[in-house]
């Protein structure tokens, strides 16, 4: 259980039920191009093109400490502090990242970049609510601004290593990954839809966003020239369902 003040972002469980913003993303990149596009690699297992990324999934991101691989982390910031690994948190606000104790310290010292190439928003209607895909016109990749976190078990002594000063046995299975993405003001595209959304990066503030010679400044709305916006199949809202047709115009 977060601890600290932790009401600091969208919490895992809520934006798994498309409550949060930015909760659902999409990367239908193959693995080549992304590559490419980032000019960093795949070192582990390969990547598949993804049309529902959740939270609570590992998902490819890249890191300030190896900006030359894509590392897969969890979706949902469990800071280094928290008593346990639950409740994470999906999003981190701009106008205070730099003071949450959630993400202060990941703001100063674990950035991350996280590829997408749209994401998902839903809209009340009177039949329910309706998801969107937000995106780029030209089906661009692009980088949201992103915050990662390891989180480490306390360890206790059982049985007789308890009182003879024997081993100490972890209590969970060793540390835990996570990531967080990066919310701002809602540009005017976006704002029919929500009043949040995920910070793009401009191609040439990655990098600066990476090393932290980029602060606030990079955190503004993303203009709206080349975005658009459609509804998609409700589909979308299961997070179990990955198929090429979430993506597809109503």
């Amino acid at each position: 259980m977060l601890e600290k003040g932790d009401r600091d972002g969208t919490l895992l469980y809520s934006a798994a039920r498309g409550d949060g913003m930015c909760g659902r993303y999409t990367l239908t990149v193959e693995q080549e191009g992304l590559e490419a596009r980032f000019d960093a690699q795949f070192r582990e297992r390969e990547f598949a093109p993804r049309y529902n990324m959740a939270p609570g999934q590992e998902l490819p991101v890249i890191t300030n400490d190896d900006p030359d691989s894509f590392r897969r982390l969890e979706w949902g910031l469990v800071p280094s502090w928290a008593d346990d690994d639950s409740g994470g948190l999906i999003n981190a606000r701009a106008e205070s990242v730099d003071e949450k104790p959630s993400f202060r310290e990941a703001y100063e010292r674990r950035r991350c970049l996280v590829p997408a190439d749209g994401f998902y928003e839903w809209v009340e209607t009177d039949a329910g609510k309706q998801p969107y895909r937000v995106g780029f016109e030209d089906d661009r990749v692009f980088a949201m601004a992103g915050l990662w976190e390891r989180w480490e078990p306390e360890t206790t002594q059982t049985g007789l290593d308890a009182f003879g000063g024997g081993v100490d046995d972890e209590t969970e299975s060793g540390p835990l990954e996570t990531f967080t993405i990066v919310t701002t003001e809602p540009n005017e595209l976006v704002s029919e839809l929500h009043h949040r959304m995920a910070v793009i990066l401009e191609p040439d503030a990655e990098e600066r966003w990476l090393s932290g010679d980029a602060g606030r400044e990079a955190l503004e709305p993303r203009p709206v020239d080349g975005m658009e916006a459609y509804p998609v199949s409700t589909a979308v809202n299961d997070p179990a369902t990955d198929e090429p047709s979430l993506v597809e115009p109503l």
